[in-house]
């Protein structure tokens, strides 16, 4: 099928626009039915029409005209001139000598460049522009956040330099009432002496006044003058005030008290660009898929299976039940759900970790070593199917709790990292309910949905630009509506996609272009699926509960 069609499109005929067009005119471009074709080459019988099968569609080549020869096509290129030439102009002798290259050549190794680097260009270069664009937007988006995180801390530390600047006053306060006290306690001291001597002066007063007045000799003789002693004065008590002298600090001092606010810097790095390396190991589809092995897992309601390597694999139905099989399709533990509700879907981490969603609960939880933790807790949001991507982030889609949006985001721990809701049109890529939107990365990091809703398999590339849709095989054998309900994807970027209702599973290429069925395998009623490091199929039976494994690449 052309790659320039979807796995549903077929081509009409460009001049009846109803009829499936079996045939081209490369000369004009056009597609055409067989009724069309005369009426298409009588409209201009100047032209050189050249029909074709539509499957050869511009294989004709149109050469260019020779400026010398008008009536020859140029098919040789001169490298001495570096000018087209027809073979006229290479036998002439203008051309004597010259060395020339065939057109039909150059213009093969050209195509083939041409359709690499438009795949390099698809694949590789385009969604690592958009990576960087989405990455520069979050850069953009977290501004607010991380100079809010940084003035926080400063304001932080200057409440803290507040406290320490009215303590530092608080304490000098102290002490200052206490020099005060010892100021008052020597002049107190001081006063109490001179009035002691003050009393001895006005006792000495009286004494003197009676003598004055007294007539007898004997007193009077007896007198000795006291003013010589109260003549020579205490010494004067000079007590200096304390004085505040303030420390001078300069604003730029201030600042280092605080810390130091390290610029902006801006530098660039190379970016390493890694073209793209060709798949070796092609492995072709069995005609016949067989299965290896059915596990009975005693769920009456099997949904999903996920698996780590080729030694065990983890199953979960509508219990709260999440079981390790090895194989062989033994037993080998049983961890039960937090808070007993059935989880929505499993995944396994890289290093073993069970990671399990819980709708009632809006939670993701991790399993580890027996202990379930709480990764990821949402707010007017149910989350539904999780998937672990190849750089170990978390694929989770969900739905509002009014059951009006759908989306799907990427984590890495418990941050977001990316949200995919809408295409190019501001349009919602998935449906806006609460069925089952199983999900899984392929290979070229393209993220599968298979939205159950919708009837289809949404495909967008690592930026969330939308790639195609998938909406079913045209098939006479399966009669009922395609309604995709578990999806997985393996080495050779094939997506897997059960179709639960007609019992079987379609496999497309990495473009969306259906491949084949696998409807040999007498499955019933298949859900959840999963591959292996081997690239072998774990398929879960709801109604049976059986896993069985199958064998479907050589």
């Amino acid at each position: 099928m052309d790659p320039g069609y979807s796995a549903q499109d077929v081509a009409r005929c460009d001049l009846c626009k109803t009829t499936i067009a079996q045939s081209y005119c490369d000369f004009c471009h056009v597609n055409l039915c067989k009724p069309c074709i005369g009426e298409h080459i009588s409209d201009d019988y100047s032209k050189k029409h050249i029909i074709v099968p539509f499957q050869q569609r511009k294989s004709t080549l149109i050469y260019p005209k020779c400026a010398t020869h008008r009536n020859e096509d140029c098919k040789y290129q001169c490298k001495d001139c570096n000018i087209f030439v027809c073979y006229e102009c290479v036998v002439s002798n203008q051309h004597q000598g010259h060395q020339y290259s065939k057109l039909e050549e150059m213009f093969t190794a050209l195509k083939t460049q041409i359709e690499k680097d438009e795949d390099e260009l698809e694949k590789l270069i385009l969604p690592k522009y958009e990576e960087i664009a989405v990455d520069l937007e979050r850069q953009i988006a977290s501004l607010d956040g991380e100079y809010g995180k940084l003035t926080t801390e400063m304001s932080k530390l200057g409440e803290e330099m507040h406290r320490e600047v009215d303590n530092a006053i608080n304490q000098m306060e102290m002490e200052i009432g206490e020099i005060k006290v010892k100021h008052h306690s020597i002049l107190q001291k001081h006063l109490d002496e001179i009035k002691e001597i003050q009393a001895l002066i006005q006792q000495s007063q009286t004494d003197l006044n009676e003598l004055k007045e007294s007539n007898k000799v004997c007193l009077t003789i007896q007198y000795t003058s006291k003013n010589a002693e109260y003549s020579h004065f205490p010494q004067k008590m000079k007590v200096t005030m304390p004085e505040f002298q303030p420390k001078q600090i300069k604003r730029e001092e201030l600042c280092r008290l605080f810390g130091e606010l390290i610029p902006l810097s801006t530098s660039l790095e190379e970016r390493v660009f890694t073209a793209k390396k060709p798949n070796t190991s092609v492995r072709e589809l069995l005609d016949e898929p067989d299965v290896l092995n059915t596990i009975k897992t005693g769920d009456s309601y099997l949904r999903s299976v996920a698996c780590l390597n080729d030694e065990h694999i983890w199953t979960s139905g509508t219990t709260a039940d999440i079981k390790c099989f090895n194989i062989q399709g033994a037993l080998q533990k049983t961890n039960k759900a937090k808070y007993g509700g059935w989880p929505r879907d499993i995944a396994v981490d890289y290093d073993g970790t069970v990671l399990y969603s819980d709708e009632t609960q809006k939670t993701v939880y991790k399993v580890k070593n027996d202990q379930t933790e709480e990764i990821i807790t949402l707010h007017g949001w149910k989350p539904v199917e999780i998937c672990v991507t190849s750089s170990g982030d978390l694929l989770v889609t969900m739905y509002s709790d009014d059951k009006t949006q759908s989306k799907l985001v990427r984590y890495s721990g418990s941050t977001v990292k990316q949200t995919i809701q809408f295409d190019n049109e501001a349009q919602p890529l998935y449906s806006r309910n609460r069925l089952l939107k199983h999900i899984s990365e392929n290979r070229n990091l393209d993220i599968c949905v298979a939205d159950y809703g919708a009837g289809a398999v949404v495909v967008v590339n690592q930026a969330g630009k939308l790639r195609f849709r998938y909406s079913g095989h045209p098939s006479t054998t399966k009669t009922k509506p395609f309604q995709p309900y578990g999806i997985t994807t393996d080495s050779q970027s094939r997506i897997l996609t059960t179709d639960s209702d007609n019992h079987c599973i379609h496999i497309l290429d990495t473009d969306g272009q259906f491949l084949r069925y696998i409807d040999n395998c007498d499955l019933s009623y298949p859900y959840g699926m999963c591959v292996d490091n081997n690239d072998s199929l774990f398929v879960c039976e709801y109604n049976e509960g059986n896993v069985k494994k199958i064998k479907y690449m050589k």
